[in-house]
């Protein structure tokens, strides 16, 4: 019999009310679950037979493409170009200090040491003098002459910058007393003093009038805070400025979005990155090279969408991307990359990866992702391999991805313990099986979920509408002291 399902006088009648819904919901499950499953497929999911079997003779059926030029012979005076200010002297640096090539190295420090000698950075000057340590000949070593020169320069305009801003402070006018701050933000930031720069930048907020004002203050801080390695105030400033009132320029709009992309990398959100980066309009251009290049936003656009879209994603929002396509046009072998992934050339993929790695390790913001990244794309690729079949032969696979079986079945073992390929291994035939669970009982065990679940709302609201009948109130009483 059905328990009842009532709380009021009349119990029968609410059961042979609730007992059908639950009966009726209940098979209308059944119905649209227990569908015969037809036998002998060899293949299943959303990828196509031509295209699994092209996965199983080779990767693909289509020509593998030419790998790219060897990394480990990076132009570094063609890869500085790209940026300006003090993202370039960045660059050169952790070029100088990660690349294991001696003249690299020295190239590197020697176009640093120009760089500086163009700015007004005299702390810059001297680390770099020491990196130097005379193997560049007598002229790049330190110019005593020149820091003094700057040193009395800075001083004699810090001073005029401060008297100014305090005649605006007195005479009240916020206009002037943000471009007072403004200016100060300027001489620190020349200077290397990004931490005092920030906090200029900063105060011109109270200062600020008109959208456009909060939108340059906030772009200032932004830039500041990519340099300082403070990603939280970077999206805390780019949502501020995406907020403003005002229709933003469409330049504008770009370097926000690359910025918050770069946010979300440092704090490896690689999926929000990739979204971001995707996101970023052709406007950009060189108009935000002193913090990324075009070529960046392609390449971390492209890794982080490999390593954390679905294909469909990938297919509707990197390669038939009319906007993101003229960056991956920009970086040919990243472009290749992504069409050999999405077209199940994984190991034309995973080679042309392995070519890129030295040059993605010296990149200032991608060294420290790119294990993870190609962990993940790795996997992903894998996985995608896997899920067509009911068995796949450990040989053909590992040929495929251009490894040893023994090392694919310690990769394969783990990716089954996370729970990300449901299947088995045969160790002694080297096949792996696809493991797949009992439709039929499972459709059993949510239709009892279900009901579960009505029964109780049912419960829930024949109590809720009793009390309401009855005008029952509870009233907690005052506590006595």
């Amino acid at each position: 019999m059905a328990p009842s399902l009532c709380f009021s006088a009349s119990p029968r009648r609410s059961a042979r009310f609730a007992f059908p819904i639950l009966f009726l919901l209940s098979s209308r499950v059944l119905l649209q679950t227990l569908a015969p499953i037809p036998t002998g497929m060899d293949v299943e999911g959303e990828v196509p037979a031509a295209a699994a079997e092209a996965v199983a003779n080779g990767l693909g059926g289509e020509e593998a493409s030419p790998a790219p030029f060897s990394a480990e012979q990076l132009d570094v005076e063609a890869y500085a170009a790209q940026y300006s200010g003090r993202t370039r002297l960045a660059r050169l640096l952790f070029i100088a200090e990660r690349c294991g090539v001696e003249a690299m190295q020295l190239e590197a420090l020697r176009m640093a040491y120009d760089e500086i000698k163009r700015g007004e950075d005299t702390q810059l000057h001297r680390d770099v003098a020491v990196k130097i340590n005379g193997r560049l000949g007598p002229r790049y070593g330190l110019d005593q002459a020149w820091v003094d020169t700057v040193h009395r320069r800075a001083e004699q305009r810090k001073e005029k910058l401060e008297n100014e801003l305090n005649g605006y402070r007195t005479n009240l006018i916020k206009e002037s007393i943000r471009m007072g701050y403004n200016d100060i933000g300027d001489f620190f930031y020349a200077h290397g003093q990004l931490s005092d720069a920030f906090k200029s930048y900063i105060r011109t907020r109270d200062y600020c009038t008109t959208s456009k004002h909060i939108v340059q203050m906030c772009m200032n801080v932004i830039l500041v805070s990519i340099e300082l390695g403070q990603f939280a105030h970077v999206s805390n400033y780019v949502s501020k400025a995406e907020q403003t009132p005002d229709s933003l320029d469409p330049i504008i709009v770009s370097k926000l979005r690359a910025a918050a992309g770069l946010a979300y990398l440092a704090t490896k959100k690689y999926k929000l990155a990739a979204r971001k980066f995707v996101e970023t309009g052709i406007e950009l251009g060189s108009n935000y090279s002193e913090v990324i290049a075009p070529q960046d936003v392609a390449v971390y656009g492209a890794l982080c969408a490999l390593a954390s879209f679905d294909r469909s994603d990938l297919k509707s929002k990197v390669i038939d991307n009319i906007n993101f396509r003229n960056f991956l046009e920009l970086v040919p072998e990243v472009r290749e990359l992504v069409n050999d992934f999405y077209a199940s050339r994984y190991g034309s993929c995973l080679g042309h990866l392995e070519k890129l790695k030295p040059n993605l390790l010296l990149d200032i913001h991608l060294h420290e992702h790119v294990e993870t990244l190609y962990m993940d794309i790795r996997h992903k690729a894998i996985v995608q391999y896997t899920l067509p079949f009911i068995s796949v032969d450990l040989n053909t696979m590992a040929a495929a991805f251009k490894t040893s079986v023994s090392m694919l079945e310690k990769e394969l073992a783990a990716l089954i313990t996370e729970n990300k390929i449901q299947a088995r291994i045969d160790s002694h035939n080297k096949i792996l099986y696809a493991r797949h669970a009992d439709q039929r009982n499972a459709t059993f065990q949510r239709v009892l979920q279900t009901g579960s679940e009505f029964e109780r709302d049912v419960k829930s609201m024949l109590l809720r509408a009793n009390l309401i009948k009855h005008d029952y109130i509870q009233r907690t009483g005052q506590r006595k002291m």
